[in-house]
């Protein structure tokens, strides 16, 4: 379960690298940046679930 909690996390880490590459380049502007939203979105979600998830795994006995 944590393997798969990993997994996410290093796939939000490259999605997060992408948009940051992205935003460098000057993609994004006030008329577009639907692809930040979206991993930030993700992003969160994945955070929200480790707030639950490590409770559950490692503080429960």
């Amino acid at each position: 379960m944590t393997g798969l909690h990993a997994l996410h996390v290093i796939v939000g880490m490259i999605l997060i690298g992408y948009v940051m590459a992205r935003a460098i380049r000057g993609d994004f502007g006030p008329r577009y940046f639907t692809p930040v939203d979206i991993v930030g979105l993700y992003w969160h979600l994945v955070d929200l679930i480790w707030i639950f998830l490590f409770p559950l795994l490692y503080l429960i006995e």
